[in-house]
């Protein structure tokens, strides 16, 4: 038999060629089919926005807080729903999906409007989860007992925004809060449920921030053994902080080489069953600045496939317990 990728393919959790545990095997494992994911803006702000712990938000978010592929917050969940899902049907069929609350800090409201959202959401046609994305500083106990009787029901995945292990670096992009700060909201959502799927997301490119610290980031994200991990480029948008500091040449992003071989790094140091649900950002082509070469995002996924097969690599190849 003729050896192809797949057949010399050594890792475990995949059905075709590739070396890390894709967010799309995990949807096919888990619904039996592809499942869409339909982003919503339900209004939320953050608390590094409206002063609680800092004004003006991540020095890299964009005045839509990451929702900047959703409809208008105008609009009602439902609504906006049913148009991102009609427009998805011309791609694929829609038939399962996963409401995905996007924009900003998604538990930061008083638990009645977080119920009736969620619940709205839950009750979709053809929901099969629900996916709500936030702070580790905004999980307070009603709400991560909220957030468990909600994983007894569906299939529910908290994404946690850590983007850095570093303090340093964290201040330089105006966080607003440490990794301790992270790990005490890690740690109390764990504990409320297993059934909680906690997805951890990190950025590689923030400024000042060299190889061993992202690498380190990873290792300690590694330690904590989530569930699954969004690995993000920093996009450097329009109307930012970030701008700013590129436009006056204080920023330089990283080159598309540096960032597929640091992908791979991280992809050996992760736990081989945790689901690496992004390994390349999204930014809205008119407002993206730089780096110019993640526009090709197939280009870049395909190149970190290449990577790890000259390696002879795969996910989890340098984890350690």
């Amino acid at each position: 038999m003729k050896k192809t990728q797949r057949s010399e393919n050594p890792y475990e959790y995949t059905d075709t060629n590739k070396r890390y545990y894709t967010y799309d095997y995990y949807l096919r494992k888990t619904f039996g089919e592809k499942v869409a994911k339909i982003p919503l803006d339900a209004g939320f702000t953050c608390p590094n926005i409206d002063g609680r712990c800092s004004v003006g938000g991540c020095i890299y978010c964009s005045g839509r807080g990451s929702g900047d592929f959703a409809e208008s917050p105008l609009l009602p969940i439902e609504e906006q729903y049913r148009i991102t899902r009609e427009k998805l049907s011309s791609k694929w069929n829609t038939g399962k999906c996963i409401p995905y609350f996007q924009a900003h800090t998604n538990t930061y409201a008083p638990i009645e409007r977080l119920r009736d959202l969620f619940e709205r959401a839950m009750a979709l046609d053809g929901a099969v989860g629900l996916n709500i994305a936030t702070r580790a500083d905004c999980l307070p106990k009603d709400v991560c007992e909220y957030l468990a009787d909600i994983a007894e029901r569906t299939a529910l995945t908290v994404e946690l925004g850590l983007q850095t292990a570093n303090d340093n670096i964290a201040k330089k992009i105006n966080r607003g809060h440490s990794f301790s700060d992270f790990l005490d909201g890690y740690i109390r959502l764990r504990e409320a449920s297993r059934k909680i799927n906690i997805c951890v997301h990190i950025i590689f490119g923030l400024p000042a921030e060299d190889r061993e610290m992202m690498l380190d980031t990873v290792r300690k994200v590694a330690a904590l053994r989530p569930d699954q991990v969004k690995i993000h480029l920093l996009h450097v948008l329009r109307g930012t902080k970030m701008a700013e500091l590129y436009e006056s040449g204080e920023y330089e992003p990283l080159e598309k080489e540096e960032y597929v071989a640091l992908v791979a790094d991280a992809i050996e140091l992760l736990p081989p069953d945790t689901v690496v649900a992004r390994v390349t950002g999204d930014g809205m082509a008119e407002e993206l600045l730089a780096p110019e070469w993640s526009k090709k995002k197939v280009s870049v996924i395909n190149d970190i496939d290449k990577i790890l097969y000259q390696r002879n690599s795969w996910q989890g190849k340098f984890y350690q317990k």
